[in-house]
């Protein structure tokens, strides 16, 4: 009987800070540090350099884990379909440490592949509605904060003392705008921007 070949895979948002949380469940199931995949990326699509070399790696002599059913991804479709392709394609089992019905190394039957491809669905249509809904209500944030005033980006940088007398001089023919607006420390384009909000303030 050949060996399995445990793995595990583990991914993190630039904003998050779980990575030993999801390292340590690996490294309980049995995966050694060596065998740990991880990406550092949003999991909107499957473009990610590790789990494709991951995938390489897998065969019906295969285990793979994972902590949680969004660690794998939060596409429905491209979720559902990466999980075709590792169970169907490779061959390989997946077990989900958090959610012990999604295990393929269990109930090696046509219902039991049921019952997983099912549950499956449910979960990654759930996470990919949680990250619609997140994104929603980040716009409806920005949205009502911009209501009430709140500006968004980097402050507007002030006018320079020497500013109105480059402006003066450009518009007399005397000086380039490039020679105006170095000289008031900023490119021609935002020079010209805020000559215009000027003249059309005054």
């Amino acid at each position: 009987m050949t060996d399995m070949k445990i793995y595990g895979y583990k991914r993190v948002s630039s904003k998050e800070q779980n990575e030993d949380r999801q390292r340590i469940a690996l490294i309980e199931m049995g995966v050694q540090e060596k065998n740990i995949y991880m990406d550092k990326q949003s999991g909107k699509d499957f473009e990610r350099k590790q789990y494709k070399k991951l995938l390489r790696k897998l065969d019906e002599n295969s285990v793979l884990f994972i902590k949680s059913i969004d660690r794998l991804g939060r596409n429905y479709s491209d979720l559902n379909e990466q999980w075709r392709i590792i169970t169907k394609e490779k061959k390989a089992d997946i077990v989900v440490i958090d959610m012990p019905i999604l295990d393929t190394r269990r109930e090696k039957n046509l219902l039991g592949t049921f019952i997983s491809d099912i549950v499956l669905a449910l979960l990654s249509y759930v996470a990919e509605n949680e990250r619609i809904n997140i994104k929603q209500r980040q716009a409806e944030g920005i949205a009502a904060a911009k209501a009430r005033g709140v500006k968004f980006g980097r402050p507007p940088l002030p006018i320079p003392d020497n500013f109105y007398q480059m402006h003066k001089e450009w518009r007399a023919g005397k000086i380039t705008i490039e020679e105006a607006s170095k000289a008031c420390g900023m490119c021609a384009k935002t020079f010209y921007s805020k000559a215009v909000k000027y003249e059309n303030n005054n």
